[in-house]
């Protein structure tokens, strides 16, 4: 099987996604997630969120110079509460994130709670014996169903996303 890289397009694909939708990324960084999200959301709303500006930043130029305007930016700590109203969002992305975090459960209640009813969680992380990616602070996809089980999210869908990393689907 030829090696295929994270491809946050394709990946986005296999979620049913309205062009009206509100979702929001926990960890955006400097937005590798959010543009493509906020193509496919043309008439919704995403919320970049990050625990540091500078990346932020960057973000805010790439979508300036692409001309999308419907992302909002925070700077904020998705292990403890993010500026979002309850019930607020249709999606929550937690991409590439939770090998830096010390509270995956903490994470996963936050989106919980920012999500409306019959909302989704898309977790994309590193695979525990991948060759490429961090050494450290990896979770299996059996270690995160688990978390989420024990919040009340259910696994509506798996997968691999490309070589290096998983996918779960998860929904409130």
């Amino acid at each position: 099987m030829p090696e295929e890289f994270l491809s946050p397009s394709k990946i986005l694909d296999k979620l049913e996604l309205r062009s009206d939708m509100t979702a929001a990324d926990f960890g955006s960084g400097s937005g590798g997630w959010v543009l493509p999200l906020a193509k496919k959301l043309e008439d919704g709303q995403v919320f970049a969120i990050d625990i540091l500006e500078e990346p932020l930043s960057a973000l805010k130029s790439k979508a300036q110079i692409q001309k999308i305007s419907n992302i909002k930016t925070f700077v904020s700590d998705a292990e403890k509460r993010v500026p979002l109203a309850d019930e607020s969002c249709d999606l929550v992305l937690v991409t590439n994130l939770l090998f830096e975090i010390n509270d995956k459960k903490a994470v996963f209640a936050e989106g919980k709670r920012v999500l409306k009813k019959d909302g989704k969680i898309l977790v994309v992380d590193w695979k525990k014996d991948a060759l490429l990616g961090p050494k450290e602070g990896r979770v299996s996809q059996e270690e995160i169903v688990k978390i989420v089980q024990e919040i009340g999210l259910k696994v509506e869908k798996k997968f691999d996303a490309g070589t290096y990393h998983y996918a779960l689907i998860l929904v409130k």
